[in-house]
């Protein structure tokens, strides 16, 4: 290209952009169409081992698998907790959720956790000019303080952390109240049958499933025994609301349906699309027409058709023409759990699966698994196919996706959020050089060790048959020698051990860590 070439160039970029902020376009959108649209699919409790490109042999996992082949698969990637609100806090802020209080397990009725005056995954990327979607589970709570108003305007709500749309339940299948919500309303709502909720004592006439086990189709194994929907009882209270209530078998299917009518009408302008999963958290009711479709009973039922929704939204980039330039990054909220409150089979059936692949633990577990989960990111344009070992959470996708879009993050905003887009493009083989991993204790991994801190509390949950691995003495352990944390080094590693723990103290004293 000639001098006089490039001078021209120039002069038409710089008319375009003039141009641009004269009609009252940003810039920055104008720019972003050359950015990939990205989709983060975040399942619920699936596990390291459930996916059949990560070991699974009872059930086949063929969308996700395509993923894998045409991406790259990572074999240390974890979400930043090991169970879901924690989790999806970090991952929306960048923010360990150990830092924010009221980030634990929420309610159904519980208020908004995350400030609206942060700056958020969504927000960022809305900044640099993608339109911007969140379909499936929150789990953040809505509403100021005392919760949402759930026959009114619901503020704020995922539209007030950077989503242009919102499709969502509030909280998860097995609370209260059972309906959806869309851009601040619960959807289809009858006025004149207001919703009532309440996790403190019953309300209304509704019945329970501890007061009426005769009306139930699925019994609980411990706790949801309270308010009946649908023929499953439930965690807390409710009444009203009839027309808006969901009906489990076609929670995937709507969905599912709501995140392809998102990427069908952002056809043409870059799109970032959430969508969370409810599969495979209880109660596990799949569709009928995936009923049988694998020996493990509703678990593995639920397993295929959560892949299945995963090939929905791929089926639905083929058609439209935009797979090369999406970058999906697939991954799960927390571990795996077998039973979580219902009778369903999943243990009676679990056979030789192993949920968690070669890891110790689950969901709720201070052990491997209780965040070490399937991480797979494709982008055909710009990603070679392969493994990576490279140790990545997904509290970095905000950093991540700031260097992506060329974004300089503000200094306070995504305190724990590291720039890891070499390692998730497959550009290199180093992730993160330490990681937190947050469950009843914190523990701190520094390449293939890992250390755990004292912990209070039992060894076991009883109610989930999980191994907790809490120990008051602290534990230390070498992951690639030892994958089931069978061996603690402590005592022989007495030095590393103490130096991991001061790092750990260090890490929640600051109060940041990028």
């Amino acid at each position: 290209m000639t001098r006089k070439q490039l001078v021209v160039g120039g002069l038409i970029c710089l008319l375009g952009a003039m141009i641009a902020v004269s009609h009252g376009t940003d810039p920055r959108a104008m720019q972003s169409e050359k950015r990939p649209n990205i989709i983060v699919i975040l399942a619920d409790d699936a596990g390291y081992g459930d996916i059949s490109s990560y070991g699974a042999k009872a059930l086949t996992t063929p969308n996700i698998d395509r993923l894998a082949r045409e991406g790259l698969r990572f074999r240390d990637g974890h979400a930043a907790a090991a169970t879901c609100t924690p989790s999806r806090y970090a991952l929306l802020t960048g923010e360990y959720a150990f830092r924010k209080s009221g980030t634990g397990v929420l309610p159904g009725d519980a208020a908004m956790v995350v400030d609206t005056n942060r700056l958020t995954l969504p927000a960022m990327l809305r900044q640099a000019g993608y339109v911007t979607g969140v379909v499936g589970k929150w789990h953040l709570g809505l509403g100021g303080a005392g919760g949402p108003d759930w026959n009114g305007r619901i503020e704020p709500s995922p539209n007030d952390l950077g989503f242009d749309h919102s499709f969502i339940m509030a909280a998860t299948g097995d609370r209260v109240p059972t309906v959806y919500v869309e851009n601040r309303r619960v959807v289809g709502l009858d006025p004149a049958d207001p919703i009532r909720v309440d996790y403190r004592a019953p309300i209304g006439d509704w019945p329970t499933g501890m007061a009426r086990p005769d009306l139930l189709r699925m019994h609980p194994s411990h706790g949801h025994d309270m308010t009946i929907v649908n023929g499953i009882s439930r965690i807390g209270y409710m009444t009203g609301g009839r027309a808006a209530l969901w009906k489990d078998e076609d929670m995937a299917d709507v969905f599912t349906r709501e995140a392809v009518s998102f990427i069908e009408k952002q056809r043409g302008r870059p799109f970032f699309l959430y969508f969370a999963t409810h599969d495979p958290h209880v109660p596990r009711v799949p569709h009928p027409r995936f009923v049988g479709k694998t020996k493990m009973g509703p678990r593995g039922d639920v397993l295929v058709e959560m892949d299945w929704s995963v090939g929905e939204i791929m089926r639905a980039l083929d058609r439209l023409d935009l797979t090369r330039e999406t970058l999906v990054v697939f991954s799960s909220d927390n571990g795996p759990v077998v039973d979580d409150g219902y009778r369903d089979d999943a243990v009676e059936k679990l056979g030789a699966h192993r949920p968690a692949g070669p890891w110790r633990g689950g969901k709720y577990s201070n052990f491997e698994a209780g965040t070490r989960v399937p991480f797979i990111v494709r982008w055909p344009a710009r990603i070679r196919p392969g493994v990576s070992d490279a140790l990545v959470s997904q509290v970095d996708l905000l950093a991540s996706f700031a260097a992506l879009t060329g974004q300089q993050l503000p200094q306070a905003a995504a305190p724990d959020s590291v720039d890891l887009l070499p390692a998730l493009l497959g550009k290199s083989a180093t992730g993160r050089a330490e990681l937190v991993e947050q469950a009843g204790a914190l523990s701190l991994r520094e390449g293939q060790w890992k250390y755990i801190e004292p912990g209070k509390g039992p060894k076991m949950s009883v109610p989930t048959n999980t191994e907790l691995g809490n120990d008051p003495a602290g534990q230390l352990y070498r992951l690639d020698r030892d994958p089931g944390e069978t061996l603690n080094l402590v005592a022989g590693e007495a030095a590393r051990a103490t130096r991991m723990q001061s790092r750990l103290e260090q890490i929640r004293r600051q109060g940041r860590s990028r």
